[in-house]
């Protein structure tokens, strides 16, 4: 049976390991356990992992710096994938959004990420055609 929980500063290591081979990650800077320890201290519920025993299966990161929600890293592990944890642990998401108060949610899904694209247009959302990310690694 899935459980769903979020991050504690204990999780770092292995939510990493779990990272390298359930997520895209070559378009990335390079995560770090004192990056995740930032983030845990800053917003204990961010991170919400989805665990199979003590195996994580599922991470989703839903950010919200009280203006704007954002949600990055959703990565199910390929063996459990179709059984609704990405679905679950979105709705979780989701609903902190709106019990923050928030209004709208901006998914990073990578372009050519089609297993990924498929499922969020099958959750509502949809490309915003107007607008393009620009970032600078720091």
């Amino acid at each position: 049976m899935i459980r769903y929980r979020h991050a504690t500063e204990t999780d770092a290591e292995a939510v990493l390991e779990f990272w390298s081979h359930a997520a895209e990650d070559s378009s990335r800077p390079a995560d770090s356990p004192d990056a995740l320890h930032r983030l845990i201290n800053r917003d204990p519920h961010a991170l919400e992992l989805a665990l199979d025993g003590e195996a994580i299966v599922g991470t989703l990161l839903s950010g919200f710096d009280g203006w704007r929600c954002a949600l990055y890293r959703l990565a199910v592990d390929p063996a459990h994938r179709g059984a609704g944890i990405a679905r679950t642990l979105l709705e979780h998401a989701e609903q902190r959004f709106v019990d923050l108060g928030a209004t709208r949610a901006t998914a990073m899904v990578l372009d050519e990420n089609d297993e990924g694209t498929g499922f969020w247009r099958a959750r509502g959302y949809a490309p915003q055609a107007d607008w393009s990310r620009w970032v600078k690694s720091l």
